[in-house]
């Protein structure tokens, strides 16, 4: 017998809006995967490090205008701001996240150095070169059009402008057989973390290099992220109640339930994490 689900809406918007406040019981107030030196690491430092690289590869420049393309609720985006002296501008479909990205920037008093704004990644409508670095931080997963938000990136980015992109990809193309032989756990993975889908690192490589930028760092981080899942199961074991009077009690089983899925496709070697950086010339 086939299991049926009640129909809810996955778009990345409805989806981020739903799920917002129960992630950061359960993925952390970053929101977003760590990047592990050691295997008893605790979240937090992981999720950190993450943030760490991105910047690094970014080179961030005291003074740059920094453009994040799907900010969460802003987390990373204060920490470069703060860290780097930029000026930011964080941009997501979830009104929600932005509501609480500004409430969390005014709080930090960055409000006149950080805006948050209702934008479509794919289609951002800022001018051409009004950026000197762009990033997107676990966002392009949930943006069907790859190419048109590659290319959006390269055409807000001013000349020696550098783009950087981390997210969770494919390791190599799958077949049809694989996803249909796969079909509860990608429906599953559907329904816990949105309407996504994944490319491979060397896709994202020939979107840029198609869109104006000059690849310089690409990174494998399989197996460093791989221990993001134990942690995330344990926040929510950890915060059942709390996650379940926000998002459902069916709802969290399925999100302890995708920490295997994912733990299982990573081990398969259908899923991993990439990073690169390009820059424009």
């Amino acid at each position: 017998m086939t299991t049926q689900h009640p129909p809810v809406d996955i778009s990345p918007a409805a989806h981020y809006d739903r799920v917002t406040d129960a992630w950061a019981l359960l993925l952390g107030d970053d929101l977003h995967y760590g990047v592990f030196d050691e295997a008893h690491e605790p979240l937090p430092s992981a999720t950190q490090r993450l943030t760490m690289l991105m910047a690094a590869a970014a080179e961030f420049r005291s003074g740059d205008r920094f453009l994040d393309v799907g900010c969460g609720v802003g987390t990373s985006t204060r920490w470069a701001v703060r860290q780097h002296g930029l000026v930011g501008v964080g941009i997501s479909t979830s009104a929600h996240g932005v509501t609480r990205a500004r409430a969390k920037a005014a709080a930090a008093g960055l409000s006149e150095s950080l805006t948050f704004e209702i934008r479509d990644g794919m289609h951002n409508e800022f001018a051409d070169e009004s950026f000197d670095r762009v990033w997107a931080l676990e966002s392009s997963h949930l943006m069907r059009d790859r190419a048109g938000l590659l290319r959006e990136c390269g055409r807000v980015l001013r000349r020696a402008g550098r783009f950087t992109l981390c997210d969770i990809m494919l390791v190599q193309p799958v077949t049809f057989q694989l996803v249909r032989s796969l079909r509860a756990e990608f429906g599953l993975l559907s329904r816990v973390f949105g309407d996504a889908r994944m490319e491979t690192l060397d896709t994202y490589a020939e979107l840029a290099a198609a869109a104006g930028l000059e690849v310089d760092l690409r990174r494998d981080l399989s197996a460093q992220v791989r221990p993001t899942f134990s942690r995330w199961r344990a926040n929510g074991l950890a915060h059942r109640a709390e996650v379940s009077a926000l998002i459902g009690q069916g709802s969290w089983q399925e999100f302890v339930d995708s920490c295997g899925v994912l733990e299982q496709m990573w081990d398969q070697g259908i899923l991993g994490y990439g990073m690169l950086s390009a820059t424009k010339n």
